[in-house]
């Protein structure tokens, strides 16, 4: 299943005791109309109030003869905030989340006031320096350790992530990081976002980007920024998957 999503209203991807979550809602819908009881599995969990324009989830089911009639029926169902737009076969063993080759995703930053922004960028009130966000940025391509960046409660048993792309392009108004993976630890990008920016305004330098990495303590690293600047945009698959 490809499916797109608002993050505003959740707590998440992942479901959670508190709150309600993307995979959720899909999962309620999903059982609803094929009446039996689906679970999904996502590609990866996002935090709260970070979106999605494309990402991955794959359910077992009875073998479903037209696709995109369920497509339809799905986005009838669900609320505006969650978008279907796929639904295909793929063989038994393949995982939506252990499959993928690669990740990427947007940091979105504002430069002016723009309500038609609002809960979708960072509004930031200066300029950065764009060239030395860029320079650090290429820094973690150098890296495979990121647990500086890594939030300090996680169950995960490494912190090595292969970065292939990291950089900002200036846009009218506005910065937007891309960076791609192919893996990330909870929290990383928004917590290298924060980092780069603050080389961007000054207050740190290329060594001390460096120095924070090596460290391995998040402690050191920038605040991370707004979850609502934040969205996965592509994740990439073998074909090999597909049936």
């Amino acid at each position: 299943m490809e499916l797109a999503y608002n993050g505003t209203n959740y707590c998440g991807w992942q479901n959670q005791p508190n709150g309600v979550a993307v995979q959720e809602v899909v999962e309620k819908a999903l059982s609803t109309l094929l009446g039996a009881e689906i679970a999904i599995t996502g590609a990866g969990r996002t935090d709260a109030g970070v979106h999605a324009k494309q990402t991955f989830a794959h359910f077992d089911t009875e073998e479903i003869t037209d696709t995109q009639h369920l497509v339809y029926r799905l986005n009838s169902f669900l609320p505006k905030d969650i978008s279907v737009h796929d639904i295909f076969a793929v063989k038994g063993d393949a995982h939506a989340r252990f499959d993928a080759l690669s990740r990427t995703y947007e940091y979105h930053v504002n430069l002016k006031k723009n309500p038609f922004q609002d809960g979708f960028s960072y509004h930031i009130h200066l300029q950065p320096d764009v060239s030395k966000m860029n320079k650090a940025a290429k820094v973690l391509l150098h890296y495979e350790d990121f647990q500086c960046f890594s939030r300090s409660k996680t169950d995960v048993k490494t912190y090595y992530c292969t970065i292939t792309k990291a950089h900002w392009e200036q846009r009218e108004n506005g910065l937007i990081f891309t960076i791609t993976a192919n893996r990330f630890l909870r929290n990383m990008v928004r917590a290298i976002v924060g980092t780069l920016l603050e080389i961007g305004f000054g207050k740190m330098n290329l060594e001390d980007f460096k120095t924070i990495i090596e460290s391995k303590n998040r402690s050191n690293a920038g605040a991370s920024a707004p979850a609502h600047g934040l969205y996965l945009t592509n994740i990439e698959y073998p074909e090999s998957i597909k049936v």
